[in-house]
Formats: structure tokens, C-alpha cells, sequence
């Protein structure tokens, strides 16, 4: 485990909590969300050191995070994992997507690198809302996919959008990033907002008789790269899937999502 003091340094912590304090701007995205850094702090954690970023945004509550491993701050290459929140997967455990061993197996894989960062973002249920989220899932229960739920309860098959996130990247003047994701749209939403995108670092989770037909949609409807996942079905979760695959960008199409 590698230590803190290959991480930030107090001078760095000092001086993008002093660039951030009166950080105001037009905000980007579609709802011109201004974010600045609030607060930075060590994290010790069971998959590594990392330092934890809080970020205050100017439209809403939603308290977004970083967890920065090494030093990133003006670094190319970063490896960075969007995650979006998923109370059910993420703290309960459930079986019925691939968050909990996503958010696992990225932090564990960052955790071992000499520098990289997972984007914790609250857009619960593809950013319907928790409340929704759980209506969605009993209109699953009665036949529907999970973007035909979103739509059924008035919402588009997902809500989400990924300006934070470069803006993040951005206020932690992170100059390119390897992007660990199966989700095209991630990639070409990121290099919309001046993120410059190097690299796909795929992360599959091997299906379990809960999630397999969320897996199918998210691949056969939805376009993710998840190199026909669903299809090696098993009654057990093994352990992740997960490998690296250099030069692929974003190819697919469509409306994609992915936690």
C-alpha cells in the first residue's frame, strides 16, 4: 500500500483549497453547474491511500466527491473511474445491477497504481432519484428493461450527464485521462467539455441470475462494450473481469449508461 506522502502535499492541499475559494464561473452542462473545492482530507481505506475531495456545486445539494490516489495535479495519463450513486448496490450489496463490484474492483485496481481517481457523482438511479429508482425496479419486476421503466415513469432511459466530472477533472488540473469504462457516452460527453480523453479501460463484472438481464440491455440496447457478458452467464458471481485495452475510444452509439 503505497503511503500518503506520495499523494497531495499540504502545499498542494493549501493551494487549490485558496485557487477554489472564490471560484465562481458560467457553470457548464445543460444545468451550468459551477463547482469548487470545499474541503480535502486523507483516506485511508481497505483498497488504498487516497485523499477524498468534496466538491460544492452551485444548482443543488448534491455533495460530489473525489478519491484521489497519488499525486495528480498536473499529470497526464490519469487513469479516473465516473462512478454514479447507487445506494442499493453500492452500501446494500444488491444483485440486481453491477455497481457494488464496479466501485470495488475500480477503487482496488486505483489503489494499486502509482496515481489515479474514482469521480463518486450523486445521480442516483441513472438520476431519477432514489424514490424512483425503486419504482423503476418494481416496473422491471412487471416485464419492462431499465431504460423502458425510466421512460414509463416520465424520464428519458437515463437522466444522467457528465459536466461535473470535467469539471472536476479540470479544477484538479488533470491534463489527459485513461478512462475506466465500458460506456461510450462517458468518453465523447468528457471530450465535449475539454477533457482530453487517451484511453478505454474496460471494467466488466461477470453476471449472477439477478443482473444478467440488466447486463444484456446495457450491451444489446445500449451499446456498452461489454464484450458479450452476458452471454457467459453463471448461477455464481466469479471474481471481476477486468483488463485493459489500449486505443479504443468511444465507438458506440445511442443513449448508453453505465453506474
Amino acid at each position: 500500500m503505497k503511503g500518503l506522502g506520495e499523494g497531495l502535499t499540504k502545499k498542494d492541499i493549501k493551494d487549490l483549497l485558496e485557487e477554489n475559494r472564490d471560484h465562481e464561473c458560467g457553470g457548464i452542462g445543460r444545468d451550468k453547474i459551477c463547482i469548487r473545492i470545499e474541503s480535502i482530507a486523507d483516506l485511508p481505506s481497505k483498497y488504498g491511500q487516497f485523499h477524498v475531495v468534496a466538491f460544492y456545486n452551485n444548482r443543488d445539494d448534491k455533495e460530489n466527491a473525489a478519491l484521489v490516489h497519488g499525486n495528480v495535479i498536473n499529470q497526464e495519463d490519469v487513469t479516473v473511474r465516473l462512478h454514479s450513486e447507487c445506494l442499493t448496490g453500492d452500501v446494500f450489496g444488491s444483485l440486481r445491477c453491477d455497481c457494488h463490484d464496479q466501485l470495488v474492483t475500480a477503487l482496488r485496481t486505483i489503489g494499486k497504481m502509482k496515481i489515479g481517481m474514482l469521480i463518486y457523482l450523486r445521480q442516483e438511479g441513472r438520476g431519477i432519484g432514489f424514490i424512483n429508482k425503486i419504482k423503476a425496479y418494481a416496473l422491471q419486476e412487471e416485464g419492462l428493461d431499465t431504460g423502458e421503466a425510466n421512460i414509463a415513469l416520465g424520464f428519458h432511459d437515463d437522466e444522467r450527464e457528465y459536466s461535473v466530472a470535467a469539471h472536476i477533472i479540470q479544477s484538479l488540473k488533470i491534463k489527459s485521462v485513461r478512462l475506466m469504462t465500458n460506456n461510450p457516452q462517458k468518453i465523447a460527453e468528457l471530450k465535449q467539455y475539454g477533457v482530453n480523453v487517451v484511453e478505454r479501460i474496460p471494467l466488466i463484472i461477470q453476471p449472477n441470475k439477478y443482473n444478467r438481464f440488466y447486463l444484456e440491455t446495457k450491451e444489446k440496447k445500449f451499446g456498452h462494450f461489454l464484450e458479450g457478458v452476458a452471454d457467459r452467464f453463471q448461477d455464481q458471481m466469479d471474481a471481476p473481469l477486468f483488463k485493459k485495452m489500449k486505443g479504443q475510444g468511444a465507438r458506440g452509439k445511442g443513449d448508453v449508461h453505465d453506474p
